[in-house]
């Protein structure tokens, strides 16, 4: 549905554009593992790989990272298992390839802000502010597990795709790089989820929420964690305090929407639900 409205929006607005995303899509189809979606993604790993771990270690050097903490000691061994589930899965589906290059990285770092994020190579960072909402290693699986999907689902690529058609007229990112770099970094930042960005592809934000929660159910699961545990992690963060936009302006999907849609995943999710003594 968010496909359809994204494409006849191009199509009345800016038509041109359309249809060079249109062949694009054709000529550089990749599928979602999973859910099978057909995406729009053709930014090379060689070339977003190095421009994605540029900008991890740039956050690190201005951020207090914590270590030697249970928080970050936890922060690693539910990344490592949510790793390692992950190439489980890509491994039996003959899907390895998609993961080279990726260097594995977990840091927890000291920020009030209730966020985390996984950029393209392994590079997940989660902030401090959210572990209140997380309690355990289960409400933690939940978050890295979306995280992590957003990844290797090749969303951000999708939006970079995307970003660099209908924002920069569809040159290719080295010379984007190139010839404007401040807003090239930029649209790499939001289509990476370290930045905000309302606009045209918003609708697509929302459908990457929804996938990722999809993908996150199962890699948690195969991880040895419950996924059931992803609908009390919800609930809380719907009751924490702080004013949450209408669904229409935010990039997630509203808390009980979410909440619904996860609960129809959970019967796939519980298929691959192993749970691990710890």
């Amino acid at each position: 549905m968010h496909n359809f409205f994204f494409w006849r929006f191009l199509m009345k607005r800016y038509p041109i554009i359309a249809l060079l995303l249109l062949v694009c899509f054709l000529i550089s189809c990749k599928t979602v593992p999973i859910t099978g979606r057909e995406q729009l993604a053709f930014i090379p790993s060689s070339t977003i790989l190095p421009m994605s771990f540029e900008n991890y270690n740039e956050f690190i050097s201005k951020h207090k990272t914590i270590e030697n903490t249970p928080e970050a000691t936890m922060v690693t061994r539910v990344g490592k298992r949510i790793q390692h589930a992950v190439e489980q899965y890509f491994s039996s589906h003959n899907l390895s390839s998609k993961l080279e290059g990726y260097q594995w990285e977990f840091r927890l770092v000291e920020d009030k802000e209730k966020n985390a994020w996984c950029m393209p190579g392994g590079k997940v960072v989660v902030y401090s502010g959210i572990l209140p909402m997380t309690r355990d290693e289960n409400g933690l699986a939940v978050v890295l597990g979306h995280e992590i999907a957003h990844a290797v689902a090749n969303h951000g690529d999708e939006r970079m795709s995307q970003g660099l058609l209908v924002q920069m007229g569809g040159v290719a990112l080295s010379t984007a790089l190139a010839s404007k770099p401040n807003e090239t970094n930029g649209l790499f930042l939001a289509a990476y989820g370290i930045g905000s960005q309302v606009g045209i592809l918003l609708p697509y934000s929302r459908l990457h929420e929804s996938e990722a929660d999809h993908l996150g159910l199962i890699f948690m699961a195969m991880a040895g964690y419950d996924p059931n545990q992803a609908i009390s992690f919800w609930e809380r963060m719907s009751a924490s305090p702080g004013q949450k936009p209408p669904e229409f302006l935010s990039s997630h999907p509203a808390d009980t929407k979410r909440i619904s849609n996860i609960k129809k995943i959970l019967p796939e999710a519980m298929k691959y639900y192993k749970p691990v003594t710890r």
